[in-house]
């Protein structure tokens, strides 16, 4: 019994507390689901409670009334909570064990990375072009196993009675080494290629370092300020999607011809819309990815590499949501421009709407 539905039995169970309350039962039955109520709630339950004289102690609302003890029956540690944190187009089994450790399924570790092609992690580390960016106890042994793998009891899932995890913080030691090889890989006088399918893998590991990044900064935020009693129990795993790419697609024509129709009008340009001018890319990132959100645009500004070939900024955009509302973006901006007979008129009307200056009315009288 976690410490949320501990709370709960105290006054009566789900319905009853939901009717002192004045919420729905599904509120309620959302707290006992994650085990947290909401902090804004605990003042009030405690002033219930005294009114009602049961004993509830703000202590209470934190404590869970199990202990699990460090050691399971089969000697291992044992997970205590689990889930599913999804990562791009993959989610990843994940638990924490009595001991506080945070682990992520072996297997869930190699689908992210290899984009589901299973195998064994040892292979796609032990590698001279990763191997020398590991720390020692990631570097696979002679027999192919890894020393930082952890062996843990899952028989509270009512699954398997044990499985094999990998550290969380040991999956981003992970993630970090592909993404220096890559690096290193990239200079001109790399003394070690990778190879297509490692830079693939170098890819992904990447953006999960940048995704993660920002998400962690905000969690430390929220828990600073208690905000992560208030915010959405999914708020986090939705900036994550929103910030992390699904996955590199092969080139789409996200651009309509009609957004480089308009901006050849307004800007006089007598050359070919597929032999658009270089400052063009200035008018996209002005009048595209300055209007759109800013936690979306500060991200692609801040993080996205520099576009190459056919590599731009909105493949970085999930299809979920960011690459929605850049179409969204687009169309409407099209619209504007073909109201416009000046490059001058866009910028007044694009800042209008977007509140960036103030409006000016014209008004027409009789001469």
């Amino acid at each position: 019994m976690n410490a949320s539905q501990h709370v709960i039995s105290k006054f009566g169970g789900q319905t009853e507390l939901a009717a002192l309350i004045g919420k729905g039962q599904s509120t309620i039955a959302h707290w006992a689901k994650t085990g947290i109520i909401p902090a804004k709630w605990r003042p009030i339950l405690l002033q219930l409670a005294e009114k009602k004289n049961i004993e509830l102690m703000p202590a209470d609302f934190d404590k869970d009334i199990v202990v699990f003890s460090r050691e399971s029956d089969s000697g291992l540690q044992k997970a205590t909570h689990w889930g599913d944190l999804k990562l791009g187009e993959h989610s990843i089994p994940c638990y924490v064990l009595d001991d506080g450790q945070r682990i992520f399924s072996l297997s869930g570790v190699v689908s992210a990375l290899t984009g589901g092609d299973g195998g064994q992690l040892a292979s796609y580390i032990n590698v001279r072009s990763i191997r020398g960016h590991l720390p020692e106890e990631l570097i696979p042994a002679e027999n192919g196993s890894i020393p930082a793998l952890i062996n843990f009891d899952t028989s509270g899932q009512g699954f398997a009675k044990t499985a094999i995890g990998v550290p969380v913080e040991k999956f981003m030691d992970i993630c970090i080494a592909f993404s220096t090889a890559l690096q290193e890989s990239n200079s001109e006088n790399a003394a070690i290629k990778l190879t297509e399918r490692q830079k693939e893998i170098a890819i992904k590991a990447n953006s999960y370092l940048r995704a993660t990044a920002k998400v962690g900064i905000i969690a430390l935020v929220d828990e600073a300020t208690g905000y992560q009693y208030d915010r959405p129990v999914d708020a986090l795993q939705f900036k994550l999607k929103l910030f992390l790419q699904d996955e590199m697609r092969v080139w789409e024509k996200t651009f309509p011809d009609e957004l480089w129709e308009q901006f050849s009008r307004l800007t006089n340009w007598t050359g070919g819309i597929h032999s658009r001018p270089k400052y063009w890319g200035k008018l996209v990132n002005e009048m595209v990815y300055g209007y759109l959100d800013k936690d979306v645009y500060n991200w692609l500004k801040t993080n996205a590499p520099k576009p190459v070939g056919n590599l731009s900024y909105h493949r970085w955009l999930t299809e979920q949501y960011g690459l929605k509302k850049l179409m969204e973006h687009i169309w409407q901006l099209i619209g504007m421009a073909s109201a416009c007979v000046t490059m001058g008129q866009l910028r007044r009307k694009m800042a209008e709407k977007y509140g960036k200056v103030g409006v000016q009315f014209t008004m027409f009288i009789d001469p």
